[in-house]
């Protein structure tokens, strides 16, 4: 018999726990399920008890934690659900406090050639440069965790419509000379575009008690 000692304490890795450990957590009905659990909780206590310190949290969270955080949590929910209108305005918020410059051209184009209330009804001064846009952004989502939840996404939805005009008007000028930056902003219209109606849709939904 050997006399080499037996290491009886030596830690076996199963393939279920591996398994589990791995992959459990990317199930889709379980990421589905965090989405929808995580943004009811979040809107409901902080709309219930609004401190300032926390709304304050909130409205940095992305320059604290940066925007992986917020999509490991609702990049994936549909459109027209609560998780998937965090999403959205937190990524409107990060697509002005990345280029507010550029977004501040964009709105005020927009408000140029856009023909409707939007622009009033986004609330932007006028005229709107890059720190009144961030300020904009804010307030909106400000008021996604403080004031009428609709009303603040009827914001965000006009807010998309007056820069999907802009970014529409402004591809028009590159047309010709560059083609590469024209697609560019045909692309971010066409997307601006498309969350003006998802953000339209969930306002009615919250009317209704009917975004979850």
């Amino acid at each position: 018999m050997s006399d080499e000692p037996r290491d009886y304490h030596r830690p076996v890795h199963r393939p279920a726990d591996t398994f589990d450990r791995r992959f459990g957590s990317t199930d889709p009905a379980d990421v589905s399920r965090i989405a929808h659990a995580t943004a009811s909780a979040l809107i409901t206590r902080v709309r219930d008890e609004p401190t300032d310190a926390v709304v304050e949290r909130l409205i940095t969270f992305t320059d604290a934690h940066g925007l992986e955080t917020v999509a490991e949590l609702w990049s994936h929910s549909p459109a027209k659900s609560l998780p998937g209108t965090l999403w959205r305005l937190y990524l409107l918020q990060l697509m002005v406090r990345d280029d507010a410059a550029t977004a501040a051209l964009l709105y005020e184009r927009g408000r140029t050639v856009l023909h409707s209330v939007d622009d009033v009804v986004a609330g932007a001064p006028t005229p709107a440069g890059p720190e009144e846009l961030i300020t904009l952004v804010d307030e909106i989502l400000r008021g996604v965790f403080t004031g009428d939840f609709a009303v603040a996404l009827e914001r965000a939805a006009s807010f998309c419509r007056v820069e999907a005009a802009g970014a529409a008007d402004l591809a028009d000028d590159y047309d010709d000379t560059e083609p590469n930056r024209a697609s560019t902003f045909t692309t971010r219209a066409l997307r601006l575009d498309t969350y003006a109606g998802d953000l339209t849709a969930c306002a009615g939904l919250w009317r209704r008690d009917a975004l979850t």
